[in-house]
């Protein structure tokens, strides 16, 4: 037990907890406040003596959890009584039913699913998350909470070791910064990311942070000089609202300049201007929101492409706004989003909002039906934990499509849909036998992508069923889980009927079926589990002619024996003791320092990287913002190695650079020039390809490292002609 509460900590908690009280934008019933304060003294006392990493009072993280609830979310005194109370089961000795008895049956029911959701996402914890998500579309205010919770620990993530960090920075990136987006509250999302950011790349992080910075006074100048005529405008025709600018969040424009392989300076749209206005009472708000639109366009050139309605069809959780993207007063575009006063609580405040607005009398949503959707997803019990967590995050940050069926009906579909996706979403068994559909009345195979304002009428034929390939041509959870669930649902029939026959072909043996047994032909035909070898007997891959022959051979086959002597097989995984808490150094001689470089990511000397042990004992090397070590960091945290390059030109990686420009005769040569002559750098292939005056290719060349790399690109990026250069993955 370490030391009580000092005096000047005692005061701390007791005016966080009054700042708590004064959150509330309605004023608290006696009732409520009383049953507030018995949770606070209860939880206080549950978690005396308990300190965090960073050395403060347990206390303080519960209240500070409950504030963002109410101050951030917008939810009620059930969701804060859950939020204060949210780690007493998991971390005091007492219980559910001790909540059950002082709260009632609501808060427990929070707090259990609050305490079946902490942790990090492992494979037991994503069966936890899976479970938890169940009870979703009864009551979403277990993730609202358990976001909440996620926000303050990162928000106080400095006293956490690296490993920590990282694992909680990218389970953070890889699942809950999506659910926030879907669930609305983009505020949070926005912060959940950049703080991911800072943490899995802090000198990225601060540089963009600088920029922002330094381009803070002309953003100001921008919104003002660009909002005055719109502020005339909005006032001669009596509208009472409020104007602001919106700048990027550092992690979108990192993502941006990832994706779009572009630099900070290329960066059109850092801005947008938000206006948030009273609607007139006696008018439609989507009217007044076009008037308003109209009013905009008559200062500034619309970009044509570039207004979307998310009016008429808001986005799948609960967004509605009207965006017109125009060219302001510095030639430069600008985006306009346009609100009403409850659009802005909706697009801050997310499901709590909808469901406050819900309540007053509005349709189903879009984001209803999702969560109907998910609870369908979840009916499954076999299927694998983090399969369904991949699965789930797919629809989670989708742009949504509209598609109309033969009769007339409007669907939403994530962007990417093709029509197996379409068809799964109607009806499973109308996915089962699909065998193509009319797109618009021309006929499209099932792999077809659906773009909004398609008609879609699904054809199909009783004999068609699911095939492995569809598994590709599908983008959506729904489609995935139903295709996977027809397999299992033959893959059953298979593993009995070769179970069957496996043991039917020992008993004739007179062998019989003991573990020993099994494992010798597991490993005989190069399969990992019993239930794949009675699979692949039951589907006829595998033949038990040579039954008796197999069971009398020695149990390692000669090449485990060769890998055995020639690499050391298992021995030197055994042998080598890798400690977790040093940076593994990553020297030339990956032999001897027993570490591989992914093939997904290739990493180069001076790339940002990270390890994890493999269960050969060997360290896999990611570069951190690769997709599958953002995986693999929220999954396998245990394993998570800090690893750092030494200092070496020895050996040189193969890195892929694309190019592109302004075609002109010897430009070819100027490029060999720089790269061979100049830097004496190996090439394994060139190849550039012109076409109507302009250039594009793709050079694989052998770098030593980051350094030297970003040197080149400094250097081809100054040839007379070239426009661009960046490094690509191979």
């Amino acid at each position: 037990m370490m030391d009580l509460q000092t005096e000047i900590e005692k005061r701390e908690i007791e005016d966080l907890f009054e700042d708590l009280l004064k959150s509330f934008t309605r004023p608290l019933s006696a009732e409520h406040e009383q049953l507030i304060r018995k949770a606070f003294n209860f939880a206080n006392a549950a978690h005396m003596g308990v300190r965090r990493k960073s050395g403060e009072p347990y206390i303080i993280h519960p209240i500070a959890v409950a504030k963002i609830v109410v101050s951030e979310i917008g939810l009620g005194t059930k969701s804060v009584l859950a939020a204060i109370l949210h780690d007493v089961v998991e971390d005091t000795e007492y219980t559910l039913e001790d909540i059950h008895n002082m709260f009632g049956a609501k808060v427990a029911s929070l707090v259990d699913g609050l305490t079946k959701l902490s942790g990090t996402f492992d494979s037991k914890q994503a069966s936890n998350f899976r479970k938890m998500l169940l009870t979703l579309s009864d009551d979403v205010r277990v993730i609202l909470i358990k976001l909440a919770d996620r926000l303050h620990n990162m928000r106080t993530l400095d006293s956490m070791p690296y490993q920590k960090q990282l694992k909680i920075t990218s389970e953070t990136l890889y699942i809950l910064a999506p659910l926030a987006h879907r669930l609305g509250l983009y505020a949070i999302k926005s912060e959940l990311e950049d703080l991911s950011l800072k943490y899995k790349s802090p000198e990225t992080y601060k540089q963009i942070e600088l920029k922002l910075r330094s381009e803070q006074e002309r953003i100001n100048y921008l919104v003002f000089d660009f909002a005055a005529p719109i502020q005339e405008k909005l006032r001669a025709e009596n509208f009472e609202f409020d104007i602001s600018g919106r700048p990027k969040s550092i992690y979108s424009i990192w993502n941006k300049m990832q994706s779009k392989n572009v630099t900070f300076d290329e960066i059109y749209d850092l801005l947008a201007i938000r206006i948030v206005f009273k609607p007139k009472e006696g008018i439609s708000e989507k009217r007044q929101c076009f008037d308003i639109l109209s009013l905009i366009t008559d200062i500034y050139t619309p970009k044509p492409d570039r207004i979307r309605d998310w009016i008429t069809i808001p986005k799948a959780n609960g967004y509605e706004a009207l965006h017109v993207t125009v060219m302001g007063p510095e030639g430069q575009w600008v985006e306009v989003q346009i609100r009403t006063e409850r659009m802005d609580e909706i697009a801050e405040r997310g499901f709590a909002a909808h469901y406050k607005y819900k309540e007053e009398g509005a349709n189903e949503s879009e984001l209803d039906r999702w969560l109907l959707k998910i609870r369908e997803l979840l009916r499954n019990p076999e299927s694998d934990a983090l399969d369904f967590l991949d699965e789930f995050k797919l629809n989670l940050y989708s742009q949504e499509i509209v598609i109309f069926t033969p009769k007339g009906e409007m669907k939403m579909l994530p962007k990417g849909a093709t029509v197996l996706d379409c068809a799964y979403d109607i009806h499973s068994e109308l996915g089962n036998h699909c065998i193509g559909a009319k797109v618009n009345h021309l006929l499209v195979p099932m792999s077809h992508v659906l773009k909004s304002g398609d008609q879609v009428e699904i054809l199909t034929s009783d004999k068609q069923t699911p095939k492995p390939t569809w598994i590709d041509s599908a983008i959506t959870a729904r489609a995935k889980s139903k295709i996977r669930d027809s397999f299992k649902q033959e893959q059953k029939k298979h593993i009995e009927d070769g179970r069957t026959e496996l043991n039917e072909q020992l008993e004739k043996l007179k062998v019989k079926p003991a573990s020993n047994t099994l494992k010798k032909l597991i490993n005989h035909y190069g399969l990992h589990t019993k239930e794949q070898l009675y699979a692949e007997i039951g589907m006829g891959l595998v033949s038990l002619d040579d039954l008796e022959t197999t069971l009398h051979e020695k149990s390692v086959n000669k090449f485990v024996k060769f890998w055995k002597l020639s690499f050391g097989g298992d021995k030197k995984a055994e042998n080598q003791v890798i400690d977790k808490n040093k940076p593994f150094l990553l020297t030339e001689n990956q032999k001897k320092a027993n570490y591989l470089l992914a093939s997904c990511c290739n990493p180069i000397p001076g790339d940002d990287v990270v390890g994890f042990v493999t269960e050969g004992g060997q360290i896999m090397i990611h570069n951190k913002s690769c997709t599958q070590a953002l995986k693999m960091m929220s999954s396998q945290g245990d394993n998570i190695v800090e690893a750092t390059w030494t200092k070496s030109k020895v050996l040189s990686y193969l890195t892929h650079l694309y190019i592109k420009g302004f075609d002109r005769q010897g430009i070819a040569h100027n490029i060999i020039n720089v790269i061979s002559n100049e830097y004496g750098i190996n090439m394994r292939s060139i190849n550039l390809d012109a076409h109507d005056g302009l250039f594009e290719g793709n050079l694989y060349l052998y770098i030593h490292n980051t350094d030297l790399l970003e040197t080149l690109i400094t250097k081809l990026s100054g040839i007379k002609g070239v426009d661009s250069v960046h490094r690509k993955d191979i």
